[in-house]
């Protein structure tokens, strides 16, 4: 049986994938917007049309790591993935949803 299809466990990978996902494109925004750059710019970097950039940074994609080594290489951009302990969750917040953990995708 596919790891995909093993129940809770799937599903927290699913929610931490998007919540990587959304960090990422918000790191490139970040550095797109600190210099100075749009989009556009970053399609010719990337050879790519913009209609490609904004799947990538939609946030509806589900973004590969070739997909984020590709945006990291038109930046010239290093990009550092780390597995760090977890935060220690509450009870509270984990009846909240608001547990996660401190998986990062940093770039440089």
């Amino acid at each position: 049986m596919p790891w995909k299809s093993k129940g809770v466990r799937a599903e927290a990978a699913d929610a931490t994938g998007a919540r990587l996902a959304r960090q990422a494109t918000v790191e490139v925004a970040g550095v797109l917007g600190k210099r100075d750059m749009s989009r556009a710019d970053l399609a010719r970097l990337m050879d790519v049309s913009p209609g490609r950039v904004s799947q990538i940074l939609s946030g509806d994609e589900n973004l590969t790591l070739r997909s984020i080594a590709a945006v990291a290489e038109a930046l010239e951009l290093d990009v550092q993935i780390s597995f760090v302990e977890p935060k220690v969750v509450h009870q509270d917040s984990a009846a909240m949803g608001q547990g996660s953990s401190d998986a990062f995708v940093y770039t440089h």
